[in-house]
């Protein structure tokens, strides 16, 4: 079928029918889930023929993904990995700065950019590049998940149909959200938490996109069933035996010492988006390399670490040490069934080291996923938590439990999804039972984390989405700035820092100005008061000749520049409950230039209100 022709038959319905919708994330969904079985695939090709073949490194993976590849026992060479890492690096790095360097980083933050920045238009080359770079990446060793590949690739997909099919910015975004739902819904085999993750993650603060929420579902589904034509249709993490990891509490006081991990998984997230973001600053500064070759430097890195873990460790951990390269799924499979198999030391070593090379890998350029890694992450700080509370409390729920509630508090903080992260992990691990206690901890790590987050594209909620602007208001002052209101030059009564509060009751008497700009001796403004804080002076005598301005003042200035708009100095208003601004000059820092009344604002808002209406009758 033609473009032309599918354009034809979806202008056939209506704009606001379920069949259109229900046609086009169907498309959608499908494009998701062939592209995530050809992501696994290759990726798995190219574990075989790197790491396996000349390394003798199998990394280890969840019960329940299928191998397409027998698996062996083979003597492994730990400088080899090392040297097909940083090869992969070279190899992932070159494809995606010659060709997309969109595609470079864990993707999803991409996507979110996309939906909020740049009308959801993703190059149709983006797929493509970023299903070979991150295959290649996560193939040969590098620290990566899978989410942010295939949020990008399904994403990338959506919003090539969009475009060729010459739909509206809204329908465009709409399609990239659908492709990001169908991708994640299928990789890890969550229908429901894929959809709910397209609608979450675009915001910080617990906002969701309802208008991607049902054509998600649809993407998410049809990928879904897709990809488990090819694939097991069974969760991802599942025990040898027995159809999920069943697991329950055996008291409700169990949500104290639960509580209590909460804070330790913000702490860890605190510390992964941290370390993440200053190497990837850290990495921006470094010029004397090429950008293509820097994913090779993290990657070499990143073997480093995984290999002295490895020979730092005991005998009996040392293999498990290797779990911080790669997708590290396999030590998180031992978590969620035996942690004591590994201990609280070698799961705390493996979250760690996982934090370093994973912020190795993929800020430095490198391709891939942080959902993957935040799991193993979680899940392994929370086992070892696990494992403490039972000798400390003789807390009698399995360890494992804890490490399920690990790997979804993590994630909800450090990402900001709560509801899609509680799910998704209740159906990576085909176990709802412990639905109670993932909510509660959940929950308090999303508000604990609130000052930080994993994905820095993300805005607060959908009134400062720019893809959203004007579906709220009319925005009349757009286009209009500071300079075009306020009066320059006004007679202004500046305040020296040195003026006693005697002085100043005395200036308060002679005008009828309510702010008033305090300056140093210079000229330049340094703080600013008004008539309000000196009257909680005023009943105190004693003190007239003792305080000055300095301790009246405040420092933290809020104000605009000239080229500033009006938008921002009303929401400097709203936001403050503040009557005038001063407007200092950008140029010369300091240099107050008058002030901007909220008065002045209102009125000129209120004008271009009325041209507005007059313009439209």
């Amino acid at each position: 079928m033609s473009a032309a022709t599918l354009q034809n038959l979806i202008g056939g319905f209506d704009l606001k029918s379920t069949g259109k919708w229900f046609l086009l994330a169907s498309l959608v969904g499908a494009a998701s889930g062939l592209g995530a079985v050809l992501f696994q695939v290759l990726g798995q090709v190219v574990v075989q023929y790197s790491l396996v073949s000349f390394a003798g490194f199998e990394p280890g993976e969840a019960n329940g993904e299928h191998a397409f590849f027998p698996h062996a026992k083979h003597e492994i060479s730990l400088a080899m990995i090392v040297v097909i890492m940083g090869l992969g690096g070279l190899v992932s790095g070159y494809i995606v700065f010659k060709w997309a360097p969109e595609a470079e980083g864990h993707g999803t933050d991409a996507a979110i950019e996309s939906f909020h920045h740049g009308r959801g238009l993703i190059r149709a080359r983006v797929p493509l590049v970023k299903t070979i770079s991150s295959a290649i990446t996560i193939g040969t060793g590098g620290s990566a998940g899978r989410e942010g590949p295939i949020a990008q690739i399904g994403a990338g997909f959506g919003s090539f149909l969009a475009t060729r099919l010459k739909l509206s910015d809204r329908d465009r975004r709409i399609m990239l959200a659908a492709g990001m739902a169908g991708g994640v819904g299928a990789i890890f085999r969550a229908p429901l938490a894929g959809a709910l993750f397209a609608g979450e993650i675009l915001y910080r603060e617990g906002d969701i996109e309802s208008d991607v929420v049902v054509p998600a579902a649809i993407s998410s589904i049809v990928s879904y069933s897709v990809y488990s034509l090819f694939m097991p249709a069974d969760a991802a993490f599942l025990p040898l035996f027995g159809n999920g990891l069943q697991y329950q509490m055996s008291s409700l006081a169990e949500l104290l010492p639960m509580a209590l991990m909460s804070i330790v998984l913000v702490l860890a997230a605190v510390i992964y988006i941290r370390t993440f973001y200053g190497l990837h600053k850290l990495s921006r500064k470094i010029t004397i390399v090429p950008n293509f070759v820097k994913p090779a430097i993290g990657a070499v890195l990143a073997g480093l670490v995984g290999v002295g873990l490895h020979l730092a460790c005991d005998k009996g951990d040392s293999h498990a040490m290797l779990a911080v390269l790669s997708t590290g799924y396999g030590s998180l499979q031992t978590a969620l069934e035996d942690p004591a198999k590994l201990g609280i030391g070698a799961l705390l070593l493996i979250a760690g080291g996982k934090v370093l090379t994973t912020s190795l890998t993929i800020s430095t350029g490198g391709s891939g996923g942080v959902f993957g890694p935040s799991m193993v992450i979680g899940g392994c700080v929370g086992a070892a938590l696990g494992l403490w509370f039972q000798d400390l409390f003789g807390i009698q729920t399995e360890p494992g439990a804890f490490a399920i509630i690990g790997m979804a508090g993590f994630f909800a903080g450090a990402a900001h999804a709560p509801i899609s992260t509680i799910i998704m992990v209740s159906e990576m691990t085909g176990d709802y039972k412990l639905l109670l206690p993932t909510m509660w901890v959940s929950t308090l790590c999303f508000l604990l984390c609130r000052r930080w987050t994993l994905y820095e594209k993300q805005v607060p909620t959908r009134l400062e989405s720019p893809a959203h602007k004007g579906d709220f208001i009319v925005d009349v002052l757009e286009g209009n700035l500071v300079k075009d209101v306020f009066q320059k030059h006004a007679n202004i009564r500046r305040v020296p820092e040195s003026t006693s509060l005697d002085d100043i009751v005395h200036i308060l008497a002679e005008t009828h100005q309510h702010y008033f700009p305090v300056v140093d001796d210079q000229g330049k403004m340094v703080g600013i008061f008004s008539d309000d804080d000196v009257r909680a002076y005023l009943f105190d005598e004693t003190i007239w000749r003792l305080a000055d301005a300095q301790d009246v003042m405040t420092t933290k200035v809020v104000s605009v520049s000239p080229a500033d708009d009006l938008n921002t100095a009303l929401r400097h208003f709203t936001a403050m409950n503040l009557d005038e601004l001063p407007v200092l000059d950008s140029e010369n820092p300091g240099e107050l230039l008058g002030m901007l009344t909220r008065r002045e604002t209102i009125a000129f808002y209120n004008r271009r209100v009325m041209e507005h209406k007059q313009a439209t009758e």
